[in-house]
């Protein structure tokens, strides 16, 4: 599989993780057959733990599940320096399985609020201003930091794909850049207010 076939996705974490991991796999399958380790590595490449809530360690247990209910099979099975290397396929009923589940990611609502910042600025008033300020500003650091990782992402995305993104793909760092910008710009906004 090359880069080039790599879209985002992006999901509401609340939605579940399970969700996301059948959905990722299916869709890595339906591209081309794959190993657990190679479905492991995407994922990583993908960086699908950040925007989709993905836990990578979680890729083997969908496969038995995913195998178990006829969506994949296994289509090779060889030995591997310390344990089989098994390589699975999606099946039709695994392709039909897919459609849904994209249609589903695509209908579910996923507006997500940062409520405990939310609830923390509601109730500051029980801090001194001096502990307001330092933990605010630890979020603004923590945002520059999940700012500059997205940027990286992006940036070896576009080096992998030789700068050929799709315009989807584009779209959703658009929009990831956009949300981690107006969280920062809103936090500085919360900190203005306490100086008057």
């Amino acid at each position: 599989m090359t880069y080039k076939n790599i879209n985002c996705i992006i999901f509401n974490v609340e939605y579940g993780g399970g969700f996301v991991i059948r959905l990722l796999v299916l869709w890595l399958l339906d591209n081309e057959s794959m190993s657990g380790y190679d479905i492991k590595q995407m994922l990583q490449t993908m960086d699908a733990k950040r925007w989709g809530g993905v836990l990578i360690g979680s890729i083997y247990y969908a496969l038995k599940k995913l195998e178990k209910n006829g969506y994949i099979c296994v289509t090779d099975m060889e030995q591997a320096q310390y344990r089989p290397r098994v390589t699975y396929s999606i099946t039709q009923k695994g392709k039909k399985y897919l459609r849904t589940l994209i249609y589903d990611s695509l209908t579910e609502f996923s507006l997500s609020y940062p409520s405990s910042l939310y609830a923390g600025i509601s109730l500051c008033d029980k801090l001194t201003s001096g502990e307001i300020y330092t933990a605010l500003e630890s979020q603004l650091k923590r945002l520059d930091i999940e700012y500059e990782s997205v940027m990286k992402g992006w940036k070896e995305k576009c080096e992998a794909m030789n700068n050929d993104v799709a315009p989807m793909v584009k779209l959703v760092f658009d929009n990831m850049f956009a949300m981690i910008r107006q969280q920062q710009d809103f936090i500085k906004k919360v900190l203005e207010c306490l100086e008057t």
